[in-house]
């Protein structure tokens, strides 16, 4: 099956390439950036630069393409904003796959995103699902809500360097799944015809709050955590500051969208049907315990490693110390 993704650089969407890869599927990636999506050429992906708010690029990069994987989202850091990219970046995608006669379309959404209209990222989301839905297309949408790689940047790493882990409001417990099990799905959701035009969370297997999260980290590390709490009152401020200016637009869509994970409701979902549905093993799927014990593993020891090689050169250098003769 020739298939197209697209966000193939982004944290799920490189699991997603590797995992299509490796079961055999001949892969083409949009990317807007050949020579930043380099790696993806290496792994065997066939690469064609494009935008998906540019239209006049997307028949080319569907030509011959049998299904599409839909995990473009934007980033507090683009210069595009959400609805510029999830919006009509999706749009623009769903249709010129239905010209192009495109057999299955896998889309990701975000879990439990038509309880929040309020918020610019869970509504644009909503909207993508139900244009999908009535495009007359062959879907499958996805509903993951946080993702195991994504803790290393926000609690593992301060925690070992002493900085602060930033919580903000009454944190929600969520989810969180490792994406390289989420890729799992995606892939299978290719031939599995119980899962055709339907919807599906695609989460952890339990819910962590964020100080649990904090704990966890100070056991495995042996450090004590700098905690600092945002009240959620100064993060509706700099919202709205940051809604005023045109650029920062995308930085104040986040910060609402953080307003969902500091609400305190939990951000989860049973798995079990969609399990069955999937064919997968929940057992085989990484837990947040085993993923975080792994990389504590490996970086205390690559630290250890360095204070050792630190001080044999310590020692060296003291051997070989000359001294000035009077």
């Amino acid at each position: 099956m020739n298939l197209l993704i697209v966000g193939a650089t982004g944290t799920l969407g490189r699991q997603i390439t590797r995992r299509a890869l490796d079961e055999g599927y001949q892969v083409r990636c949009l990317v807007r950036s050949v020579r930043k999506a380099g790696f993806l050429k290496e792994w065997g992906a066939e690469l064609v630069q494009g935008d998906l708010c540019v239209p006049g690029t997307l028949p080319a990069a569907l030509e011959g393409i049998e299904a599409v994987i839909d995990a473009a989202t934007t980033r507090a850091t683009d210069s595009l904003n959400v609805k510029q990219v999830d919006w009509d970046g999706n749009v623009n995608l769903i249709q010129a796959a239905k010209l192009a006669n495109v057999k299955r379309f896998i889309f990701f959404s975000i879990l439990d995103a038509e309880k929040y209209p309020e918020v610019p990222l869970m509504e644009v989301k909503r909207c993508a699902e139900l244009f999908l839905a009535e495009s007359g297309l062959n879907y499958t949408i996805l509903r993951p809500c946080g993702f195991l790689q994504g803790l290393i940047g926000q609690y593992a790493i301060p925690v070992l360097e002493g900085q602060s882990v930033w919580v903000m409001g009454d944190t929600s417990p969520t989810a969180y799944m490792d994406t390289q099990d989420v890729a799992k799905f995606a892939i299978r959701a290719l031939k599995v015809p119980e899962a055709e035009n339907k919807t599906f969370p695609v989460v952890g297997s339990r819910a962590w709050g964020a100080y649990e999260i904090i704990r966890l980290c100070e056991r495995l590390s042996g450090r004590e955590a700098k905690i600092t709490r945002m009240p959620i009152g100064l993060m509706r401020t700099v919202r709205r500051i940051t809604r005023f200016f045109q650029w920062t637009w995308n930085i104040s869509d986040r910060l609402a969208f953080a307003e969902v994970v500091s609400s305190g409701k939990p951000l989860t979902a049973p798995m079990d049907d969609v399990y069955t549905v999937f064919g997968l093993d929940s057992s085989e799927m990484t837990t947040l315990e085993t993923y975080m014990q792994d990389y504590f593993s490996r970086i205390l020891k690559k630290l250890k490693e360095l204070d050792y090689e630190k001080s044999k050169g310590k020692k060296k250098g003291d051997k070989q110390r000359t001294y000035p003769r009077f």
